[in-house]
């Protein structure tokens, strides 16, 4: 028997494409399905769902249980799925973008770097801890696949100070290139295109895209960027309007970054700025961005919830998320290569060897096994080193509960500290200690 337990079994549209995925996967034989969550009500909702694909896969080898108590989800598992979110939108998420709004500090989605993202991951560290200490006494061996951001910092945390076997996964990597060729012209080398891609989360960078020949794509792709931005030709997709910032990064740095123009102007200082409201417009700048993607699910989950849990017509198309192909690898042998998140121990020589990077893995019986990358181009691995600065520091704080280290992490972060002095920096974080007290351990 196959066990995966999933954690946060309540992110019902998450878990349809994760186990939808392993239930389509013929080679996940006897597959028993764990679910865990501390809502009861969505942690039926996703029971009922799965079961309709289930039904309606023609598999009969497929066992789904549903619980709430954490041991028992948990025992004998091989593989361990986590998509927690620890104070939801309310009052946490609100909380995260409203406090630093005081002190006109705006964000777009707060989940990975910044303000917003140290006090998630202050918030989300010590459950996924809580979960480390039960994996060690009842599947010590199984592999944590982790989805919960911010990611450099949680599946570091865990990397670092447990002994539980953590991979982080996201699936920026998956869709940079279509995201970069289509709204450029260039759709003709979706499929036909070799890359390489390297980095941290969030902001890896596509090093290398050529035709199936070696022919380098990039000047072309700059080329045909700089026409559609000077107003000579018209762009291929209307995505091309909402990628203002990377195409910037991408002119000015030379590499494309794999996440969304709305987490890069957040990660750097140059585009989100008091100073110069003019950005905003110019460069297409989503604030408030998270909290309006959450207001819009939280209102059309009831349509959703009879699309996805009430149709027993329901079936699944496996996704682009890696965890199924994963989990195949490793019961199959068959080597698989995905793009995860690991501690770096000289994966990329010119980051530090204790970050989390982003990198190629190779995936087969032995488990995981990251690729050496080697040294990124100076100008990227320097800006990788200001959201690292953020990571580590914000880590070291969560290990030894003390606000001096989540202070100095605030103070680095670039987009923080370019818009706010030290005093006001620490004022911040003390409002939110304040603010999120209910839902952090206590800090010295």
């Amino acid at each position: 028997m196959v066990k995966v337990t999933f954690m946060g079994a309540g992110s019902t549209v998450f878990a349809k494409n994760v186990l939808g995925d392993c239930i389509v996967t013929p080679a996940i034989e006897d597959l028993h399905i764990s679910l865990y969550d501390i809502d009861p009500e969505r942690l039926e909702d996703s029971r009922m769902m799965l079961e309709n694909i289930k039904s309606n896969s023609g598999r009969t080898d497929v066992t789904i249980t549903a619980t709430l108590d954490r041991i028992e989800a948990l025992k004998d598992a091989q593989f361990v799925v986590n998509a927690i979110q620890v104070g939801g939108y309310e009052p946490c998420t609100v909380t995260d973008f409203e406090i630093p709004k005081k002190y006109n500090l705006r964000q777009t989605i707060a989940d990975t770097l910044g303000i917003g993202g140290i006090f998630r991951a202050m918030r989300t560290a010590p459950v996924m801890e809580s979960f480390a200490n039960d994996m060690a006494k009842v599947c010590p061996d199984a592999l944590f696949i982790n989805y919960t951001n911010p990611m450099c910092m949680l599946s570091g945390y865990m990397q670092r100070y447990t002994d539980i076997k953590t991979i982080g996964l996201c699936h920026s990597v998956q869709f940079c290139t279509a995201g970069l060729l289509r709204p450029v012209g260039l759709e003709e080398y979706i499929d036909n295109c070799k890359w390489e891609i390297a980095g941290i989360n969030h902001q890896a960078w596509l090093l290398k895209i050529t035709d199936m020949k070696g022919n380098d794509l990039y000047p072309e792709i700059k080329r045909r960027s700089k026409a559609i931005l000077a107003g000579e030709m018209e762009p291929g997709h209307e995505f091309f309007n909402q990628d203002l910032v990377r195409h910037e990064m991408m002119h000015r740095f030379g590499y494309y970054i794999t996440e969304s123009s709305e987490h890069t102007s957040e990660y750097t200082p140059w585009f989100i700025k008091s100073t110069h409201p003019e950005l905003i417009d110019r460069f297409n700048i989503p604030l408030d961005e998270y909290p309006r993607r959450c207001i819009n699910q939280i209102a059309g989950w009831k349509k959703q919830r009879e699309e996805v849990v009430l149709d027993h017509k329901l079936e699944h198309k496996k996704s682009h998320e890696f965890a199924a192909y994963i989990i195949e690898a490793m019961l199959s042998d068959k080597p698989y290569r995905v793009h995860g998140n690991v501690l770096n121990n000289g994966l990329i020589t010119n980051l530090p060897r204790n970050a989390c990077v982003e990198v190629p893995c190779m995936i087969d019986r032995n488990g995981v096994n990251p690729c050496y990358v080697g040294d990124l181009p100076e100008q990227c691995a320097a800006i990788n080193r200001t959201n690292i600065n953020v990571q580590l520091l914000a880590i070291e704080g969560m290990h030894r509960r003390e606000k001096e280290y989540i202070y100095m992490a605030a103070m680095l972060d670039p987009h923080t500290a370019a818009e706010l002095t030290l005093d006001e920096i620490r004022s911040l974080c003390d409002d939110l200690f304040e603010a999120h007290k209910d839902w952090l351990p206590e800090y010295k």
